[in-house]
């Protein structure tokens, strides 16, 4: 059985051609279909931010006689565990989304990968029940996902007294504003700019106004004009700046420019360990969508009995 099409074939990409394939694939399912898949071409752009040990490894792709890509599972390093992304276009049978994920755990078993970890929608029955059956458990509890129309977005909210709003644009004669030493966040910068969904005019930031000019808040939003959706990732409030509304305030203002730029729907995740983010985004006009899991398990154990491999 063909794992993406009938005509379809397999090849690897790595580096910045991987990423412009995913992009490409990402695209046509969102075009395809405005909720199928959990991911956005945004996400994983996003994900380039940072180096990884992953970011050379080939990566499984199937492409159809045109070139085009139909399916893909990636694998990434996150740091404390290795993920196992599975792409495929939207309203394909399960058996292709199968064979998808059964070559992809043997592709990172010949990679050195014992386990690896796999986010499902809770709702998903047929891949959590196949999932299990290769051994895999859950680990954690997941994302939400909730969904804004553009056309419902709420006004912009005021402004704490004392700060100021930019975007990258304005601030580029100083370091990145998401670089954290106590976090241990690196500057993005170089790779954003690698990334083609990156906007330095949708990336913005709270500055304090006491004259310190210290980085309040940020947020960063990201328009697909392939298919009008935005995404907004990620969002954060210094902790010495909470509680005075620029969350909501970066939100508001963000959504507001995605939607100006072109953004139809816009598209936010949240921890579901953390309800003032979720209580924040539905207040705003998000709906909720869907829920995940975070499963792992291994590499190596056979298929399971009746799916096709390719």
């Amino acid at each position: 059985m063909s794992v993406a099409g009938e005509r379809s074939h397999e090849a690897v990409r790595s580096g910045l051609g991987y990423l412009g394939a995913v992009t490409e694939l990402l695209q046509r399912i969102r075009s395809g279909h405005p909720t199928a898949g959990l991911y956005e071409a945004a996400d994983l752009q996003w994900w380039w931010r940072t180096v990884r040990r992953t970011d050379e490894l080939p990566q499984l792709f199937w492409f159809d006689d045109d070139g085009r890509p139909e399916a893909a599972v990636i694998v990434t390093d996150w740091g404390d565990g290795i993920a196992l992304d599975p792409h495929v276009l939207a309203d394909v049978p399960f058996a292709r989304l199968a064979a998808v994920i059964e070559r992809g755990l043997v592709h990172a078993s010949e990679h050195g990968f014992d386990a690896v970890e796999l986010e499902v929608d809770r709702s998903d029955t047929a891949l959590g029940s196949l999932l299990a059956e290769h051994g895999f458990t859950r680990k954690e509890a997941g994302l939400g996902e909730a969904w804004l129309d553009a056309g419902q977005r709420p006004p912009i909210s005021d402004l704490h007294d004392g700060y100021r709003l930019r975007t990258r644009l304005e601030t580029a004669d100083r370091p990145h504003h998401m670089i954290s030493a106590k976090r241990g966040h690196a500057d993005p910068e170089p790779r954003l700019r690698q990334a083609s969904l990156y906007r330095p005019d949708l990336d913005l930031v709270v500055l304090d106004g006491d004259g310190s000019g210290e980085t309040a808040a940020y947020g960063l939003f990201w328009l697909d004009p392939v298919s009008n959706t935005g995404l907004v990732e990620p969002m954060r409030t210094e902790d010495e700046h909470q509680r005075r509304g620029l969350a909501r305030h970066v939100l508001t203002a963000g959504v507001d420019r995605l939607a100006r730029a072109g953004a139809d729907r816009i598209k936010i995740c949240y921890e579901l360990e953390n309800p003032p983010a979720r209580d924040l985004y539905l207040d705003a006009g998000f709906e909720p969508h869907r829920e995940t899991d975070i499963l792992i398990g291994p590499t190596g154990r056979a298929p399971s009995a009746g799916v096709s491999t390719p």
